[in-house]
């Protein structure tokens, strides 16, 4: 019994990256998304000032310590630091986050959704205009 519980909780673990992980392309992409689904920004602006602020400040998603309790549940051992750090940063940094690094990921993901709300503002007004 207790070794299915092991996995039971690692599952959930794994199913933590997976949502860490959609919510990181939502802050990212999600801009785009308003533009067929204008009720989606309500949604996604707090989201993406959520995302800007955790690269900004070097803060901790709350997903990660609830996947590192996880992964304790289930025998394994947690990581220290935070999402990106652990999963992104080896990909794309091997070097290690450091806080330029984060105020670089946190300055692209505002670029990209200043972006994608210009777009849409602009498509509106146009729209409005005719």
């Amino acid at each position: 019994m207790f070794y299915y519980l092991r996995v039971y909780f690692r599952l959930l673990a794994n199913a933590v990256v997976v949502v860490h992980a959609l919510f990181i392309l939502f802050v990212v992409w999600g801009g785009f998304l308003v533009w067929r689904r204008r009720w989606v920004a309500a949604i996604h602006v707090p989201c993406a000032v959520w995302g800007v602020m955790i690269e900004y400040r070097g803060w901790i998603c709350p997903l990660t310590p609830l996947e590192n309790a996880l992964r304790a549940r289930a025998g394994e051992a947690g990581y220290g630091g935070g999402f990106v750090e652990h999963y992104l940063v080896p990909a794309i940094y091997p070097s290690g986050l450091t806080p330029r690094i984060q105020v670089m990921l946190g300055t692209f993901v505002l670029a990209i959704n200043v972006l994608a709300y210009a777009v849409l503002l602009r498509r509106l007004t146009r729209g409005r205009g005719s």
